[in-house]
């Protein structure tokens, strides 16, 4: 099944959400085809940020940074229970641009899965600096990309028409405003870091209802998590 992902690498529920769909698809029986497409969440990021990712984000969120510390503790919760040890203290935000070039890349090769994997443990595990060149570099180095490709990419302005192209039909098309955002067979769409019960119900859905459902029937599926924490 086809499943088209809209996220951002420094979204922890971007991650919590991809393995709860990697976890209902095999409850399911499922083989995933899946899409990824960019989405910034703060395109006017530096390459590394000169404050504490809790002091950005109280900042971005105008909660205080008590509040935001406990906002993270429960989002490292949630990705633990899903196998994700999430660094909060360590996170290393900045932008992600040139990472959304390099899984463009990667996924040219049919690695797109794995360069989104790749790049969500290192900035939330490990903490390394998301924006900066050597880390982008590492992160491709580790998944097998051809590293004078990946200079070739960072020394140009490959892929940005695919990051830019990706960001327009989520926010004109598909009226995204924030991420992970799902679209599944084309036509059923989720919002959030559902639970896996959640996913497991749309994969079902999708597969009882295989005929094209006219979008002005508001068929597609939009649901979000409304005590959820905000995202990075």
């Amino acid at each position: 099944m086809r499943v088209d992902i809209w996220s951002d690498v420094v979204c922890p529920f971007c991650y919590i959400g991809k393995k709860r769909l990697e976890a209902a698809a095999i409850a399911a029986e499922i083989e995933l085809e899946i899409h990824w497409h960019s989405f910034e969440l703060d395109p006017e990021a530096p390459a590394r940020q000169n404050i504490s990712n809790s002091e950005r984000l109280a900042q971005k969120y105008g909660r205080s940074v008590t509040e935001v510390e406990e906002m993270q503790r429960q989002i490292a919760t949630m990705a633990q229970a899903e196998g994700i040890e999430f660094n909060w203290e360590n996170a290393n935000s900045g932008n992600t641009f040139n990472a959304h070039r390099i899984i463009h890349l990667a996924q040219s090769k049919g690695l797109g899965s794995e360069a989104e994997e790749a790049f969500f443990y290192s900035y939330m595990t490990q903490g390394l600096a998301i924006g900066e060149r050597e880390t982008i570099e590492d992160v491709a180095a580790r998944i097998g990309l051809n590293p004078v490709e990946v200079d070739d990419v960072l020394d140009s302005d490959q892929y940005a028409d695919f990051v830019r192209f990706d960001e327009e039909i989520a926010r004109e098309q598909l009226k995204v405003t924030g991420v992970p955002f799902f679209v599944f067979d084309q036509r059923i769409a989720l919002a959030g870091a559902q639970p896996r019960e959640v996913f497991l119900q749309v994969l079902e859905k999708a597969l009882q209802n295989p005929a094209p459902i006219d979008s002005e029937q508001n068929a597609a599926i939009s649901s979000t998590e409304p005590s959820q924490p905000p995202q990075t």
